[in-house]
């Protein structure tokens, strides 16, 4: 069952810090309190509500546009597959938003120059109009 309550509690924490954007690249992988989110959306884990995510564009200082991850395997066009510290991981491309840096709590990496690559890549051919 989804713990809405305790979300808004870890929201209004998250939104009351008073610290400095990180330093943030875009490829790298983060911890990233998403939240509990409705329906098939996806969700984060934990008391903190989160999950990796990877930062796929800076839109301004502090804000970035991110695509969260998940270790079971997917398959589709909507998922981009690969692997970081030795785990199959998948960007689920469907799921991506833009978040403040203060859902970001630590770096976890970032993606060979390559995946970073082909991740975009993938997400261009899934989103053309």
């Amino acid at each position: 069952m989804k713990d809405f309550k305790h979300w808004v509690g870890v929201k209004e924490k998250l939104d009351s810090l008073l610290h400095k954007p990180p330093f943030v690249s875009e490829g790298d992988m983060w911890w990233a309190s998403i939240g509990e989110n409705v329906g098939s959306e996806i969700g984060g884990k934990s008391d903190l509500h989160s999950r990796p995510v990877i930062i796929l564009r800076k839109l301004s200082h502090g804000f970035y546009f991110v695509i969260p991850t998940t270790t079971k395997t997917k398959d589709g066009s909507w998922y981009f597959s690969f692997t970081h510290a030795e785990k199959v991981t998948t960007a689920c491309l469907h799921q991506s938003r833009a978040i403040d840096y203060r859902r970001l709590s630590s770096k976890l990496g970032t993606l060979a120059e390559q995946d970073f690559a082909d991740l975009k890549s993938a997400f261009r051919n899934l989103y053309k109009l």
